[in-house]
């Protein structure tokens, strides 16, 4: 990420842990103390990475993570609201800073979410600035903790804030999961192809793959 102009900000939360976090916020607040950065767009796997001589990006990793920047195991799709509910719960328990937050929530759904400090952050920001949290300086991390009004909030939505980790546990890719398997599983054979076969082989297989593309989109287009 592109460093920003002008003098530098403070790092959010955790004396850099994590190295996506992004440049604190400018301006005042309305409770004492530097606020949480909004982080950067914390891009992970899932993107096309860089390609080889005429390829499409795809590098070792099977099916679930083609290679640096390639495809990846798709994330949960979360709205505010689910990761508001994370961050309560999480700090109701012990006070917590930022980074151990979003490695929190990817260990309790197993991976399945892992949102990304370009969603925490501002969510940690927010819950300051409604009163609900605060942050103290500890060991050089900006630790998260409940307020008095934090802790009433929390006791009084216990059972919907319980709730997220229900859904989070639902994977909204399950109808999918098998193409990604037959997916990673041609991407593995059109390597072992590139890696051992011949001038012949390497041809018929990238027509085989060309009319399974071609065939695909025709399904679309029904």
């Amino acid at each position: 990420m592109a460093a920003e102009r002008g003098a530098p900000h403070e790092r959010p939360d955790d004396g850099g842990d994590d190295p996506r976090h992004g440049p604190g916020r400018r301006g005042g607040r309305r409770h004492g103390g530097p606020r949480f950065g909004p982080g950067g767009p914390g891009f992970g796997p899932g993107g096309v990475g860089p390609g080889g001589p005429g390829g499409l990006g795809f590098g070792p990793g099977g099916p679930r993570g083609f290679g640096p920047g390639g495809f990846g195991r798709r994330g949960r799709r979360t709205n505010r609201g689910d990761v508001r509910a994370a961050v309560l719960a999480l700090v109701a328990e012990q006070p917590r800073h930022g980074y151990e937050i979003i490695q929190e929530i990817a260990s309790r759904t197993d991976g399945a979410w892992k949102p990304s400090p370009g969603s925490v952050y501002p969510t940690l920001s927010q819950l300051e600035d409604e009163g609900l949290v605060r942050v103290e300086q500890t060991d050089g991390r900006r630790v998260v903790h409940l307020t008095e009004a934090g802790t009433t909030y929390v006791a009084e939505h216990r059972e919907e804030l319980d709730k997220v980790w229900e859904s989070a546990q639902r994977d909204p890719d399950e109808d999918t999961a098998e193409l990604w398997t037959q997916l990673g599983q041609l991407h593995a054979a059109a390597q072992q192809v590139m890696a051992t076969g011949t001038p012949e082989q390497m041809r018929t297989a990238t027509e085989a793959i060309t009319e399974a593309r071609k065939a695909i989109y025709r399904l679309l287009a029904e």
